[in-house]
C-alpha cells in the first residue's frame, strides 16, 4: 500500500471534494483520508455529505488552517501522516486583485508549514504533492502551449503566490530531499465548484435569468478540463510520478470565454426553456476587463501522457453537458451556498 494515512488539505474544495470522492469511490487507494480545511467561503462540508458513513474508519475531517503551525504539527503527528495531497489555497484572481494579503498567507506561508511538518516526520513521510495552476506561466500569443519548461510569468498576485508556493515545494526536494510532486493544471469544472467561478456562476445566472457578464470581448482562451479527469491525473502522478518532478495535466480542450457562455445557454435552453421560449443568450452582457486578464492559457500534457500514459476521459461538450446537468439536479446545494445556510451551519458545528 503506497500511503497509509493521506492528508488532503482543502478537501471541502471543489478540487478536493472531488478527489476525495475518486480516491473512496473510484481507486485502488485503501488506506485512511484526514480532510484538514479551514472552511472558509468556498469550503464546504456538505460536498461530502454521506462520506464519513459510507466509508467507515477510513475518512475524518478536521477544522484547521494551514497557517495555524501548531494545529498542523499536532495532526501530522496525532494522524500519523505519511502522505500529503495539497489543495488549499485562496484561488480567486478578482478576488487576489482586491485582497491580496489572503493568498500570500495562505498560498505562501500555509505552504511553507506543510512542508515544514512533512519534514518533522522524517523517513516517515512518503509523499508531498502540490496542485498548482497553469496561471503561474502568465499569457500565451494565439499559438504554443505551456509545458513544464516554460518560464513563469504571473501576472496577478494569485498566480504570484501560486509561483512562489511551486518554487519553495521545489526547494524543499533540492535541499532537504523531500519526496515531493508537482502539478499545473489548466481550468478545472464540474460538480461541487463554488458559484464564484466561469461555469457555475454563468449557470446559475442563466437558469435564473440574470445577466451573463462577459470580460472585455469574451475571446479569451482557456483550456478545460474535466474535474474527475484531473483527480485521476493527480492520483497517477502520486503512485508513479519521478519524485521531484513536475507534471502538466491539460483538458485538450481551448475554448474562448463567449463560446462556454453560449454553449451554456444553448444546454439550459434545451434542458431547462425558459417559460417564453426565448434563448438565453439574450442575457449576454458585456463587461469592463478585469487588470491583468491573461488572454490565453493552453496546457501541453505530453510528458505525463509520454511517462505515465495518461490523457483525459472527457471531452469538454460532454463534460459541460453533465456539469450544467448537475447543477441542475441539486438546486438545494446552490441555495444553501447562495443564502449563506451553509456557512451559518459551519458556525454552529465548528464555532468560527
Amino acid at each position: 500500500m503506497p500511503f497509509q494515512n493521506l492528508m488532503v488539505t482543502g478537501g471541502c474544495g471543489f478540487i478536493g471534494a472531488n478527489f476525495i470522492r475518486f480516491l473512496l469511490e473510484r481507486s485502488d487507494f485503501r488506506g485512511r483520508i484526514v480532510n484538514v480545511d479551514a472552511l472558509t467561503y468556498a469550503g464546504n462540508p456538505e460536498n461530502l455529505a454521506g462520506v464519513a458513513e459510507r466509508y467507515p474508519g477510513r475518512y475524518v475531517f478536521h477544522k484547521a488552517d494551514i497557517c495555524d503551525v501548531g494545529a498542523l504539527k499536532g495532526l501530522f503527528d496525532s494522524e500519523g501522516i505519511d502522505a500529503v495531497c495539497h489543495f488549499a489555497a485562496e484561488s480567486h484572481v478578482d478576488r487576489s486583485i482586491k485582497r491580496p494579503e489572503g493568498f500570500i498567507f495562505t498560498n505562501i506561508v500555509g505552504t511553507f508549514n506543510l512542508l515544514e511538518a512533512a519534514r518533522a516526520r522524517g523517513e516517515a513521510f512518503r509523499l508531498l504533492h502540490h496542485v498548482s495552476t497553469d496561471e503561474v506561466y502568465g499569457s500565451l500569443g494565439p499559438e504554443g502551449l505551456f509545458t513544464e519548461t516554460t518560464p513563469y510569468h504571473p501576472n496577478s498576485p494569485y498566480s504570484a503566490s501560486k509561483a512562489a508556493s511551486d518554487h519553495l515545494v521545489r526547494a524543499y526536494h533540492e535541499t532537504y530531499g523531500l519526496p515531493v510532486t508537482l502539478s499545473n493544471c489548466s481550468n478545472n469544472y464540474g460538480p461541487y465548484q463554488f458559484p464564484e467561478k466561469l461555469i457555475p456562476l454563468m449557470v446559475l445566472n442563466a437558469r435564473e435569468g440574470n445577466p451573463l457578464p462577459v470580460y472585455g470581448d469574451g475571446k479569451n482562451v482557456r483550456d478545460w478540463l474535466y474535474v474527475e479527469d484531473h483527480c485521476e491525473a493527480i492520483w497517477t502522478i502520486m503512485t508513479r510520478g519521478l519524485r521531484g518532478e513536475t507534471y502538466n495535466i491539460g483538458g485538450a480542450q481551448e475554448m474562448e470565454n463567449i463560446a462556454i457562455v453560449r454553449m451554456i445557454c444553448d444546454i439550459l435552453d434545451e434542458l431547462l426553456p425558459t417559460p417564453d421560449g426565448q434563448s438565453r443568450r439574450r442575457l449576454i452582457t458585456y463587461v469592463a476587463d478585469r487588470p491583468g486578464h491573461d488572454r490565453r492559457y493552453a496546457i501541453d500534457f505530453g510528458k505525463l501522457h509520454a511517462a505515465l500514459k495518461w490523457s483525459p476521459r472527457e471531452s469538454f461538450a460532454t463534460g459541460l453537458r453533465k456539469t450544467v446537468a448537475w447543477y441542475l439536479d441539486h438546486p438545494a446545494w446552490i441555495d444553501r451556498i447562495r443564502s449563506g445556510e451553509y456557512q451559518n451551519w459551519i458556525f454552529e458545528q465548528y464555532g468560527s
